[in-house]
Order: C-alpha cells, then sequence, then structure tokens
C-alpha cells in the first residue's frame, strides 16, 4: 500500500483513516507557499476526480460515523489506535480517524527566542482554534457548538496534547520541555522494519547512549500539542480550511511571528496569559465561538487586532492574503459559518464550496 510520496517541493503522506496530508517545504514567502500549492493540487486533483470524489477542507469528517472508518494497515497507526484506546481518553478515535488540521511552522533562533515565540503561541493557541473553527458537523449531524477539533483533542490524552501545564510559565527553558518527552510513554518503538508497542513505557526507561538520537526524534514527534516542539515550533490550533483562509491562516501567524519586535510586542500584550486563563478561554470558546472574552475583549476583536498589526509586518503583497479573514471577521463570522449556511441550504454544494476541486476549477478559468 502506497502510504507517501515526496517531490515537486512537498511531502504527502495519509493520515489513519485516509485523511489527505501535504507538507510543502520550508519557503521565503507566503507568495511562494500558494505557488507550489497550486502547482500540486492541480497534479493531484485529476485522481480523485477520475473517482468522482471531492477533497474536502474541513476540521472534521462530515458524513460518516466514527465507527464506520477503518484504520489504515500501518503497525504505528494500530499502536496508537491501541494505545488510546487503552489510556487515552474519550475521543482517540476521533482525532486519529476523523480530523485534520492546518499546521505551520515557525523558525526560533536560540533559547530566548524559542521561550518568548512558543509562549506567544500557547497563549494563542485558544484565539486559532476558535477564528479558524471549520468544523460545522459531527457524525454526520450539525454540530452546534464550537471548537469541535478542540474538543476532541482535549479528550484524547492529557499526556501529550492541548497546551501543556508548564507552556505559559516564565521560567521556561529547553531543559523543561525536554523533561516532558522524556517522562511521556512513547507508545511504540520502530527498530529496522519491525514496529512494537510500548505501552506506558517512557522515552527516559528506554533510553540508552546508542539509542539517544533516534528515541529523541520519536519522543519529539509522539506528542501532540498544540504548540510542538522539533527544530522548529509547530502551531496546530487551526482546523483545516479552504483558500483563502489557509492563506490568510498562513500570513497571520507568519506576520505574527517572523518580526521580533511585534514578538517582543505581543509577548508583553498576553503576558497575562496562564494555563488557567487559557483553559477557561477554551472552555468558554466552545459555547461562545467567538464572542468569547479575554480580558474583557472578544475573540475576534483580538483577531482583527492582530491582523492589523501584522500587516506592516509582512512582505510587500502578502497582506492581501489577510484580507478575506478580516472581512469575515468584521462580519463576526468564521469558516464553519460560511459551510453551515451553505450546507443548510444545499449539502452538495456545501461541499463543493469547500473543496480543493473548486479552488483548481477556478485556476482553469
Amino acid at each position: 500500500m502506497l502510504l507517501s510520496l515526496r517531490g515537486y517541493g512537498i511531502d504527502i503522506s495519509i493520515e489513519p483513516a485516509g485523511q489527505f496530508e501535504l507538507a510543502i517545504n520550508a519557503q521565503k514567502s507566503v507568495d511562494d507557499l500558494l505557488e507550489i500549492y497550486k502547482d500540486n493540487f492541480q497534479r493531484i486533483l485529476p485522481v480523485f476526480e477520475k473517482r468522482n470524489q471531492l477533497l474536502l477542507c474541513l476540521g472534521y469528517q462530515v458524513k460518516s460515523s466514527i465507527d464506520d472508518l477503518k484504520i489504515l494497515d500501518k503497525p504505528r497507526y494500530k499502536c496508537m489506535y491501541r494505545y488510546f484506546d487503552e489510556y487515552g481518553g474519550s475521543m482517540g478515535q476521533n482525532v486519529m480517524k476523523g480530523s485534520a488540521s492546518l499546521q505551520v511552522a515557525i523558525d526560533y533562533f536560540d533559547e530566548e527566542d524559542f521561550k518568548k515565540k512558543y509562549f506567544l503561541a500557547n497563549a494563542l493557541s485558544p484565539f486559532f482554534y476558535t477564528i479558524f473553527d471549520n468544523s460545522p458537523i459531527f457524525e454526520g449531524e450539525k454540530y452546534h457548538k464550537h471548537n469541535l477539533r478542540q474538543t476532541i483533542w482535549e479528550n484524547t490524552d492529557k499526556d501529550r496534547v492541548g497546551i501543556f501545564d508548564f507552556s505559559l510559565d516564565k521560567d521556561l527553558t529547553y531543559k523543561k520541555y525536554a523533561e516532558k518527552i522524556l517522562t511521556t510513554p512513547m507508545i511504540f518503538k520502530e527498530k529496522g522494519e519491525q514496529t512494537y508497542y510500548m505501552g506506558t513505557k517512557t522515552l527516559e526507561e528506554e533510553m540508552t547512549e546508542a539509542n539517544a538520537e533516534s528515541l529523541v526524534e520519536h519522543g519529539l514527534s509522539i506528542v501532540f500539542p498544540d504548540v510542538r516542539v522539533k527544530k522548529y515550533l509547530g502551531i496546530r490550533a487551526a482546523d483545516q480550511v479552504p483558500y483563502p483562509y489557509n492563506m490568510g491562516a498562513l500570513s497571520l501567524i507568519k506576520g505574527i511571528f517572523s518580526n521580533r519586535d511585534l514578538v517582543d510586542d505581543l509577548y508583553n500584550k498576553y503576558s497575562s496569559m496562564t494555563y488557567d486563563k487559557a483553559q477557561a478561554l477554551k472552555k468558554e470558546a466552545t459555547s461562545k465561538g467567538i464572542f468569547a472574552k479575554y480580558e474583557g475583549k472578544e475573540i475576534y476583536l483580538h483577531g482583527l487586532e492582530l491582523i492589523n498589526l501584522v500587516k506592516n509586518s509582512l512582505e510587500k503583497g502578502e497582506g492581501k492574503y489577510l484580507d478575506p479573514l478580516e472581512k469575515l471577521l468584521r462580519l463576526k463570522k468564521v469558516p464553519r459559518d460560511i459551510f453551515e449556511n451553505l450546507y443548510d441550504e444545499d449539502p452538495k454544494r456545501a461541499a463543493y464550496e469547500f473543496s480543493l476541486n473548486k479552488f483548481v476549477d477556478e485556476l482553469k478559468k
């Protein structure tokens, strides 16, 4: 079974229940990312269209019950499925088989830069979940709360998801994050062609001088927090959203984190955020969406302020990618609201409008 491909500036992989993942190699500009995105989906979409299929850009599977989705025959997926079933929360199946996200990687330069960006990315995580909420359907029925993907992650495995309880500490260090990785159950271990289920055994228990490098790489990848640390920071809160909102998300995050002065300003602006406050904001946003308040101001207003701040920090011309997102927030809406309105009128049209098929069709005009 073919599960991954590489080339043309991208990596393609298939997630546990067939979610299609496209990862674009690091680029200097959002313009470059968009060109690679366009180029590759013009190659890829004909494969789906020959099968009369749409490739949807949504945060959660819209049709099937989670029990009806089969997990792919890949050893690591089977180990994770078993672990979540034995030790995780109530929604491990849902996160593995039903969800899809938009993830953005950003650089950090040294420990001080890491500390500020990691704090800021975690502080903004509740805002990103809410502004890019795009999960209006659950188990084939309309979902009447907000931030479904966030709720699923929060009920998957407290050891390795969400905001780590030290993430908003002012004394954050590389060492503190490393200690978290070392003491988190490793789920499985790969040796040669074999994959072994490890259950609750930790990296620290299994590590030797000989295997340290490979186990560290594994340990960094087997946690799934809102902000994951490797040689870069992976910001993982946004649902999968269609064009142009995906480019808006990339531009917003690039604009925030590529300007050191702005990082400093926002680090100070959100310095009062704590783990408890972030968790409370996440909880409130599940019922109120963008009208949930942080320090007396609704989330959508925080989003508009961030957009206004970052426009000056982006490369020339990249601010245009923020315009559709800004327009949406000024209407006090998020992507799921657009899909939901279309769905009420015509479910098939809603699916097409939020598909990559439509994106590629527009390129042909």
